[in-house]
């Protein structure tokens, strides 16, 4: 999905909504800055196989989405410290409800691929 999808104010909710979490990392980047806000070379080390790069970019669009705060500290080394926003945790709690769906789909999955 393209970030014009996320601007455009003529698609359905739903395409709105999963326009912002588009992507492989958004939704665990979510799910871990709900337990507090984290500095970025945790996030990396936390998931791996998210490279700098690619952590970067989710965070920025995540912030122009308004999701996610970006807190820079004035000390050196810099310091920068990431958080969600209300309209972050509105999302994030908009969630659960599609995660335990989720949940039930891969015990579904678990319990035929048992019985074969």
């Amino acid at each position: 999905m393209t970030r014009s999808r996320a601007q455009d104010p003529n698609v359905c909710g739903v395409t709105a909504a999963v326009a912002v979490i588009d992507g492989k990392w958004k939704t665990s980047l979510l799910w871990m800055l709900e337990s507090g806000p984290h500095r970025p070379g945790e996030l990396r080390r936390r998931l791996a196989g998210l490279s700098e790069k690619v952590l970067t970019q989710a965070l920025r669009e995540m912030e122009l989405d308004s999701l996610v705060h970006r807190e820079v500290h004035d000390v050196l080394p810099p310091k920068t410290v990431y958080s969600l926003t209300a309209f972050g945790r509105d999302l994030a709690e908009a969630l659960g409800p599609l995660a335990e769906w989720g949940h039930r789909r891969l015990d579904r999955l678990r319990a035929s691929g048992a019985a074969s």
